[in-house]
This record gives structure tokens, sequence and C-alpha cells, in this order.
């Protein structure tokens, strides 16, 4: 088995080649805007490198949102364009669970969550075993604090926008925990692990999970309204 996973919902690209049952080649780079540019080429290279050719891959494990719209689309336009030329299974998983997977080993509820700008966030609740325990949505992030403050159980929170969210966390929770530093980016290599016993989907059925509208759809529904 040959896995390819790749992510580009957020503002770090990564990709990554599962072997073996090993990581044999990952990537991550943090560089905004760039995603359609550098996606292709960075997966070339690191086949290159990893000295594996198309044809050996036996799946693709794609991030499907939620996150940058632009970012979601990238990454899973590439790798629906990939499983279905390769004619191999497809598979997509929620950005906010490949997030959870670097909070697994610590054994405890996982919140992820990205920043949605204007206060709001992606997020959801997970347990160590992957499973969600409050579904995902966007929503203020206040208004999700006072949501899971009734949870009796110790949350670890990991996220890239953690800085921006930080204080807002600590004044709402008793003890919230965090990962150190360094840790809260989504690790491909994780996604590949975790996607690579999973069911494929319907490569033509599978569409991002933005969550919520994108700006210029909904305000042509809320016009469509008021006409």
């Amino acid at each position: 088995m040959t896995v390819l996973a790749i992510d580009t919902s957020n503002d770090a690209m990564g990709i990554a080649l599962y072997q073996n049952d090993q990581v044999i080649a990952e990537y991550v780079s943090i560089n905004k805007n760039k995603h359609s540019t550098r996606l292709m080429p960075a997966i070339v290279q690191l086949m290159k490198d990893a000295n594996v050719k198309p044809r050996a891959l036996t799946k693709i494990v794609t991030a499907k949102g939620p996150g940058s719209y632009t970012g979601v689309r990238i990454g899973l336009s590439v790798a629906k364009t990939m499983a279905w030329s390769l004619q191999i299974p497809i598979v997509g998983i929620s950005s906010l669970e490949a997030l959870s997977f670097s909070a697994k080993p610590m054994q405890q509820l996982i919140c992820p969550f990205f920043d949605a700008r204007r206060g709001l966030v992606y997020t959801g609740l997970f347990n160590a075993d992957g499973e969600m325990v409050i579904e995902e949505q966007n929503i203020l992030m206040e208004d999700w604090l006072n949501q899971i403050k009734r949870i009796e159980k110790p949350i670890i929170f990991v996220s890239p926008d953690l800085p921006k969210y930080q204080i807002l966390i600590e004044s709402a929770l008793t003890q919230p925990q965090w990962l150190p530093d360094g840790f809260h980016v989504a690790r491909p290599g994780l996604l590949a692990m975790v996607g690579k016993d999973r069911e494929g989907d319907p490569v033509h059925q599978l569409t991002p999970n933005y969550l919520r509208l994108v700006e210029a759809e909904a305000k042509w529904l809320a016009a469509q309204e008021g006409e």
C-alpha cells in the first residue's frame, strides 16, 4: 500500500507518502495563498525524492475542510483529479479531525479549531479515538466556550490560531490545556496513517466541507429571499 496525503485546507500546505507501514516522506510549508502554484510541483518533488512512481499509488487521502475556501478547493481538486486518472480510491477527512490527530497521544478530549474571522471559529470536539463528541460547527468562539465549559473533563486545544484566542480561552475555562509550540499544524503523515484503512469515497460525490456558505453565495441567497 502506498498512500499520498494532501492537506491545503489552511495556511499550511502538507503532503506525505505512506508505504510499508511508515511515513516515508513528508513536506509541510506555511506560505499563504501559494497553494495553487506550489502543490503539484511539491507532489512531483516529494514522489521523486521517495522514488515513488504515480502508478505505485494505491490511495489518495485528502483534507476536505473546513478552512480556507480556496485552499480546500485546490487540495480537493488535485486529489480528485489524481484519484480519477489513476483509478484509485480517494478518502476525504475533516480538516478538524486531521488537526486533532496531533493531540491523540494525550488520551483526553481534543478541541481543534481554525480562525474563521470576526470572532468566529471552525471547531468541534473529539475524543482520543477520533470520534466526534460535539459536531463540527462555525460558531463564535465565546459561544463555543460557553458550550464546552459544561463538560467536566480536561480539554486540550490544538490550533495554528491559538495565540489569537488563548486569553479568551483562559478566561472562560478552568485549567485549559494545549500542545507545546510546534505541534499546532496538521501533519499530513498522520492524515495518511489514519486514512489508509478508511473506505474510499465516490470521487464525483466528494465535496468540500465549508461548514458555512461562502460570502458571495450567502449574499445572493439573502437577496433572493428579499425579493
